[in-house]
């Protein structure tokens, strides 16, 4: 990372697009075994592919579990025929072994999958029900409301985390001072930017810091050694994603600036 070129990085750790109506795309990273992805319905209905040559399996969640996230207008998500409606930025936990379809014409479904070695039951987050955390202050330009949808506690998962931050506007600072997650890989996915607007997204290991110029609806991806932090240049939000060798929230390392 401390050699790549831009480019190079982009390679790498950014996952672009993710979202064109009527198709599903997807990245499987290595880190973590994290599938990333996103699928747009349209006028139509779609299928959770099992990608088998990518997973080894006949349906994509025969060994593991999913988190979904609209990141776009009214929609629905079939869960083994069960129908969970979901407007913007409306969560889903989905357990290992069953099927999913997405629907809605106006709808983008951005979703994480990760290894399961449990089942749990499919549970709808409404974001509007969710008792957000405040973070950060005005001063420090970095206030902003944490949305836990499943974060080891409350919702039972095998390993899978994930949830919602939205950035205060006139603040700019998602997460700073940054921290490692020693035990697990982080995505952040960037919504609800304008267009010419873009979140300078920081990442490497304390003293050699890079950063990703990156737009709406991209996603980054943290392995376990990486920071990761971002300042934008207009208001957005972005949905964290986490999975590794457990799911406590709070197992984390701070990095001061000082490291920086």
């Amino acid at each position: 990372m401390e050699t790549a070129h831009a480019a190079d990085l982009r390679d790498h750790f950014l996952v672009p697009g993710l979202f064109e109506t009527g198709e599903v795309h997807a990245t499987y990273t290595h880190d973590d075994r994290l599938v990333v992805g996103g699928a747009v319905p349209g006028s139509g209905q779609l299928e959770l592919p099992a990608w088998t040559d990518v997973l080894g399996v006949e349906s994509h969640l025969e060994r593991r579990e999913l988190g979904v996230i609209n990141v776009g207008e009214s929609g629905h998500v079939l869960v083994d025929g069960e129908k969970f409606e979901l407007a913007h930025l409306d969560g889903l936990y989905v357990g290992r072994g069953s099927e999913v379809s997405f629907a809605g014409a106006d709808a983008a479904f951005y979703f994480v999958s990760a290894p399961a070695h449990a089942t749990h039951p499919a549970v709808a987050l409404n974001h509007a029900e969710v008792e957000p955390v405040a973070i950060g202050s005005a001063q420090s330009a970095s206030e902003r409301h944490l949305y836990k949808y499943a974060w080891g506690e409350d919702l039972a998962t095998a390993n899978l985390q994930f949830g919602v931050t939205v950035i205060s506007r006139g603040s700019v600072w998602n997460t700073m001072p940054p921290h490692l997650h020693a035990r697990r890989t982080e995505v952040y996915l960037y919504v609800d930017l304008d267009e010419d607007d873009r979140v300078f997204h920081f990442l490497g290991q304390p003293g050699a810091t890079r950063h990703l110029v990156v737009g709406n609806r991209e996603a980054v991806i943290s392995p376990p050694w990486s920071v990761h932090a971002g300042a934008g240049t207009g208001s957005y939000a972005f949905i964290w994603a986490m999975a590794g060798e457990n799911n406590a929230y709070t197992d984390l390392f701070p990095v001061s600036l000082e490291e920086l």
